[in-house]
């Protein structure tokens, strides 16, 4: 019985009603109509009516509003403990991002559809840890905290686009979300956090928002936290879509590429991290071997691992006995009806 559960538990309140139909039965002098065939359980005759149809219309009701509870047999349930990172990653959004300077089987990408296979591979392949997302252009906003439901999470990044966020390059804010994200007190040891990450992935350089990207990296630094950054983007001039007002592209401009590649191995460097590009073929495996090294942090989570449905051990007798219910009341209809009775004497 410790195994068993309900996992729609509120269903059990309808039993209150069951008492209710009963009480009314006795009460009313007519056919109270709960169910199609109840009319005839207050047919008046001069035989007295069995109790067969009400009873299994009860123990039907009863057993279907169990059904409706949704019991449960939880066959194996404990406490898993594993070991990960806890990794946020900081993607920058800015229009800059729509730049085509990437090509992949004869067709341009833009610099958002690059950095995505770098995006889910760190979702993907490292099912072992948490990881979160925060997105900026002009302003810094969560999009998911640390989770590990990463199925979800790769949904939520498939859906990002430029132009969610009003247009700049706030990277300095963005890090430091991210690393506000990383905060939890119980992971610390001696005022630094232990087995967390940051990965900022950015084209430009910063030119908004109260942080500057430096200032946010002493903060990476003062906690423990390395950074890895990954900077997306050709230099020199690169082309960029042009638009018409319906949003369709018409032809395209060459742009100046702005990757402030400097700051962003600064950044690493301060805070013992490592930078890379985004073209580079090794850097999504050289991240994963540099934070692989590092001491992994315990998970702790309940989970239930077999879940055995036992509805079916409830709605079918239930469904059973009304139809029995039925069955016995169109019985007892045609026995009680004059018809019946005189086919009963001629016989």
């Amino acid at each position: 019985m410790n195994n068993l559960v309900l996992h729609s538990p509120f269903w059990l309140l309808a039993l209150l009603l069951v008492p209710a139909v009963v009480w009314l039965r006795g009460r009313r002098p007519v056919p109270v109509l709960l169910v199609p065939f109840a009319a005839a359980w207050h047919r008046r005759s001069t035989v007295s009516p069995s109790r067969w149809p009400a009873g299994l219309t009860m123990l039907g009701l009863v057993l279907l509003i169990l059904a409706l509870a949704r019991p449960q047999r939880v066959e194996d349930k404990r406490e898993i403990r594993s070991q990960g990172y806890d990794i946020m990653l900081a993607i920058d959004l800015s229009g800059s991002m729509l730049a085509e300077d990437y090509e992949k089987n004869g067709e341009r990408l833009n610099r958002l559809q690059a950095i995505k296979p770098v995006i889910q591979a760190f979702i993907t392949q490292r099912p072992g840890d948490r990881i979160g997302v925060v997105v900026f252009s002009g302003r810094a906003y969560t999009l998911a905290p640390l989770t590990f439901d990463h199925d979800w999470l790769a949904r939520q990044i498939e859906r990002l686009k430029i132009g969610l966020i009003e247009d700049g390059t706030a990277i300095g804010d963005g890090l430091g979300l991210a690393l506000t994200r990383l905060e939890q007190a119980a992971r610390e040891q001696g005022g630094r956090r232990q087995g967390a990450f940051a990965v900022l992935l950015t084209d430009g350089s910063n030119n908004r928002g109260a942080l500057t990207p430096l200032q946010a990296a002493g903060v990476a630094k003062g906690r423990g936290i390395p950074v890895y950054t990954i900077g997306a983007g050709r230099d020199g001039l690169v082309p960029f879509p042009v638009f018409d007002q319906a949003g369709n592209k018409i032809g395209y401009r060459r742009v100046a590429s702005d990757l402030d590649q400097s700051t962003l191995i600064e950044i690493s460097n301060l805070t013992g991290g490592h930078a890379y590009r985004a073209d580079d073929a090794k850097a999504i495996e050289s991240a994963f071997k540099a934070i692989d090294q590092a001491r992994k942090i315990e998970f702790q989570a309940k989970s239930y691992l077999l879940t055995t449905e036992l509805f079916a051990w409830f709605a079918a007798p239930g469904l059973a006995a009304l139809l029995l219910a039925a069955v016995f009341s169109s019985a007892l209809t045609l026995r009680t009806s004059p018809a019946g009775s005189r086919r009963a004497v001629s016989s």
